[in-house]
């Protein structure tokens, strides 16, 4: 830390005043101990004794006298008082330049920390508030950053529901305008009406959802499940689906008695959802393979198809609500774009993690979940 000149003036004239303090204290201190000492004719020859005993060299030289004791005694308590003084100066001049660094900060240089390094306690002071503004600047991100995903949410669920809002009320309007020719034209107009209020209850829905698992409060029913059972009633209940398409659905567990600790109702929405976008999605893909692997204390569930690869470009925003990969996701196949940030959310809920990993071969979407909940985590 740099003093200002000021600051060094103010230091040299704490010294300066100090030392002219001493000096006078000291010759009182020594007036007043001659005094004592030549109105006590006994303690004055004692001293006198003392004086002569003490000698230095062959020709008993005698260098002792109770001035000079008293002289570099004083000399150095009064080393230590001037050295005391101007440290204790010098610390209230770091603490004033800090007090001022933490004004600058709070006039919104928010990017600003305090810059010189100090010693002792007072560094730690430095080092505690320089790290307590960087978490007030953190949170002050982060509240940013949750504000911007709230209008975001917003914006994103008003355009979503818009669109088929808008196609609802044309096609109401048809009808209650009577511009339809036949009966069949009727049918068609509440047909599609129908279908775009479907889409509406999906968005609803899953928005629902997303919102529920997004909480820390959320409420978790843990329970032991068979692995390779909730699989294969996974596998069947899109048996039909996969069909239509032509796609195989197979499972394999190792070991086959393998059991997880888990919310049986919210994991089955992570492999519903993930089975889904490969139905959906995995354009040209013949097969989806359902894996589960005991790694030590933890499963790892793999999603996979052999459909289109997932441009590499989208992998790192898949788990990003409304997120679209526009090559593969059109208005044809629907979808609310929030089924994958679901998923994402449930495993988190779970103390897991999901990854995404795309080639030209396999798209693979992996699970690593824990084989037991943490205490605290079913609280």
């Amino acid at each position: 830390m740099k003093l200002t000149a000021r600051e060094k003036s103010e230091l040299f004239g704490e010294g300066f005043v100090t030392v002219i303090l001493l000096l006078l204290l000291n010759l009182s201190l020594l007036i007043l101990l001659n005094e004592f000492i030549r109105t006590n004719p006994g303690l004055e020859r004692g001293i006198f004794q003392i004086k002569e005993s003490i000698t230095i060299g062959p020709n008993n030289y005698r260098v002792w006298s109770y001035q000079n004791f008293f002289i570099f005694f004083m000399v150095i308590v009064d080393v230590w008082v001037v050295y005391w003084r101007l440290m204790r100066r010098y610390k209230q001049m770091q603490l004033r330049h800090i007090i001022s660094e933490l004004h600058y900060i709070a006039d919104g240089h928010f990017d600003h920390r305090i810059p010189f390094t100090l010693k002792g306690d007072t560094q730690r002071v430095v080092d505690s508030v320089n790290a307590l503004v960087d978490s007030v600047i953190e949170s002050m991100d982060e509240e940013r950053k949750i504000e911007q995903s709230k209008d975001d949410l917003i914006t994103n669920v008003s355009h979503d529901l818009r669109t088929p809002l808008t196609s609802i009320i044309g096609y109401l309007g048809l009808i209650e305008n009577k511009q339809y020719k036949t009966k069949d034209d009727v049918l068609k107009y509440t047909h599609t009406a129908f279908l775009k209020a479907e889409q509406m209850k999906s968005l609803v829905e899953d928005l629902f959802e997303y919102t529920k698992v997004r909480q820390t409060s959320t409420k978790m029913t843990f329970s032991e499940i068979s692995v390779e059972p909730m699989l294969e009633q996974l596998a069947a209940s899109f048996e039909l689906e996969a069909q239509k398409k032509q796609i195989e659905i197979g499972v394999k567990t190792t070991p086959t008695a393998l059991k997880i600790e888990a919310d049986a109702e919210k994991l089955g929405r992570v492999f519903n959802n993930l089975i889904s976008n490969a139905l959906k999605y995995a354009k040209g893909g013949r097969h989806i393979n359902l894996e589960a692997n005991q790694n030590g204390q933890q499963i790892t569930f793999i999603v996979s198809n052999d459909g289109e690869q997932i441009p590499e470009k989208s992998l790192n925003h898949l788990f990003e609500r409304f997120y679209r990969v526009e090559s593969s996701r059109s208005k044809a196949t629907g979808g609310t774009g929030l089924g994958l940030a679901i998923a994402q959310s449930i495993v988190e809920l779970h103390q897991g993690k999901i990854r995404v990993e795309s080639s030209e071969k396999l798209t693979s979407f992996i699970i690593d979940l824990p084989l037991k909940q943490h205490k605290s985590n079913k609280k």
